[in-house]
C-alpha cells in the first residue's frame, strides 16, 4: 500500500475520533447525560486530545515519510523533489541529500558545504502541537481519575456517618 494512501488514511481515522469525542463533550449539555456528567466530559475531552495528537503527529510523519520515499524515484528526484519544488534556484544550488527525522518531525534539505534548510515550515507547528495535545490528554485524563476518586472517597465518608443521612 502507497505511504501516500495511508497517509491521508490515518490522520482522517484519528480525526474521526476526536470529532466523535467532541460529540460525546457536547453531548453532556443534554439532558439524559451520565451521571457523574464532569468526570465523563474530562474523559470524553481526553479521548478528543489524544486523538487530535495522534492525527497531528501521524500527518506530519506520513508528510516526511512520502517525501523519503521520493528520492530516487524517477528523474531529477536526488535529492528529493521536497526541498526541489518551491525555492528559488540560489536555495537549490548546491543540494547533496535530505535527512528525514521522525521525532521531532522534520526533512532538511542538505547542500554540499553542511548547510541546511527545512523542506516546509508545516514541520514547525506539528512539532509544538502533538506534545500540546498529547499533554492536554494526560492532563484531563488524571483530572478525571482524580475526581472519580475524590467522589468515591465521599461516598464512602457519607455512607458510614449517618448523621448526614
Amino acid at each position: 500500500m502507497s505511504p501516500v494512501l495511508v497517509g491521508f488514511g490515518v490522520p482522517a481515522l484519528c480525526a474521526v475520533g476526536a470529532l466523535v469525542a467532541a460529540a460525546g463533550v457536547a453531548a453532556m449539555a443534554l439532558p439524559g447525560r451520565p451521571e457523574p456528567w464532569p468526570v465523563h466530559v474530562l474523559r470524553r475531552a481526553a479521548a478528543m486530545a489524544a486523538c487530535a495528537a495522534a492525527s497531528v503527529y501521524s500527518l506530519g510523519f506520513f508528510a516526511v515519510l512520502t517525501a523519503d520515499v521520493a528520492v530516487g524515484d524517477g528523474a531529477n528526484s536526488v535529492p528529493g523533489p521536497v526541498c526541489q519544488d518551491g525555492f528559488d534556484e540560489d536555495t537549490v544550488r548546491g543540494l547533496s541529500h535530505g535527512r528525514a527525522s521522525y521525532l521531532p518531525l522534520g526533512y532538511d534539505c542538505v547542500r554540499d558545504d553542511g548547510t541546511a534548510y527545512s523542506s516546509s515550515p508545516d514541520y514547525v507547528w506539528m512539532n509544538w502541537a502533538t506534545p500540546a495535545l498529547a499533554l492536554c490528554a494526560v492532563v484531563l485524563a488524571v483530572g478525571a481519575g482524580h475526581m472519580a476518586q475524590a467522589r468515591a472517597r465521599r461516598a464512602v465518608v457519607t455512607a458510614e456517618d449517618p448523621a448526614t443521612c
